[in-house]
């Protein structure tokens, strides 16, 4: 499965990516050329980084992020079938990106962007859906994927008490102390009630949960369901990249979604993909 190599936490050298195929648009294999295969050739075509033959640029290359060529280009990086983007959208998207003074691009390596999976997991011999974050994380000069958010539903029904703000019931006395804390029998046999115990700000950790579900054999991996990434790195905007299997030139990794939004929204936009309020 394509999408499941992305899971691979293995070493890639800086230029480890086999390049992209862009090809000519007006011969017979111009469908086969148009299609975004690999998600680093995403990259490449946002970027004005080949040309129409699929060669690759490097700086100091003439034709090198040419914006005529990506003004050319961008536009077959949308879903076309899909509801999500107006035209409208795509217009200033694009006159955006390709500012004269200022163009934006898209940075594999940097920071501002993490892969979701959805990937299906036996747990307790019952199967279930858990979504990873991935992103991508420098090591001893190379690069890998690394898990660095989960969320699994089951987790997350455990703390339904962690917003309540009505609770007068269960809590530890203010003068607790004075009695070597002895109430706290109380709180831990009810272990229902448990997280009314903790304070106001904690939230628990689904990695930690999952890690150990892991070890102690009560979750099992099984497979890879489905794959997208989350790019914040455009100024003003956000977009989702998605894989689309059909036949035609607009198939393959696509744009699927797209928001405008200032840094602020992104800030919570990115922590709210913890699902954890």
């Amino acid at each position: 499965m394509r999408s499941a190599a992305l899971l691979l936490l293995l070493w890639f050298p800086l230029t480890s990516f086999p390049q992209g195929s862009i090809g000519s648009l007006l011969g017979d294999e111009s469908a086969l050329y148009a299609q975004t295969k690999q998600v680093n050739q995403f990259f490449l075509r946002f970027n004005g980084e080949e040309d129409v033959k699929g060669k690759r640029f490097y700086p100091g290359d003439a034709g090198y992020r040419d914006l005529k060529t990506r003004k050319k280009y961008l536009g077959m990086l949308f879903d076309n079938s899909g509801p999500n983007i107006s035209d409208d959208a795509k217009f200033v998207f694009i006159d955006e990106t390709l500012n004269k003074k200022r163009p934006a691009y898209i940075d594999f390596y940097a920071n501002g962007w993490f892969a979701e999976v959805i990937a299906s997991f036996t747990y307790k011999k019952e199967p279930v859906k858990i979504i990873l974050y991935l992103k991508i994380e420098k090591q001893n000069g190379g690069y890998k994927w690394v898990i660095s958010q989960v969320y699994f539903d089951r987790f997350q029904s455990w703390f339904t008490h962690l917003n309540d703000t009505t609770n007068l019931k269960y809590f530890i006395h203010p003068m607790s102390h004075e009695l070597d804390f002895m109430n706290l029998h109380k709180a831990f046999r009810e272990t229902q009630n448990l997280d009314y115990y903790f304070e106001k700000d904690y939230r628990p950790d689904m990695t930690a949960l999952f890690v150990m579900e892991m070890k102690n054999g009560n979750l099992s991996f099984v497979d890879v369901n489905n794959v997208k990434f989350h790019i914040f790195q455009v100024p003003n905007w956000y977009f989702e990249v998605s894989w689309f299997n059909r036949s035609g030139p607009n198939s393959g990794w696509l744009i699927s979604n797209m928001l405008r939004m200032n840094d602020k929204e992104k800030s919570d936009l990115m922590r709210n993909f913890t699902h954890v309020n």
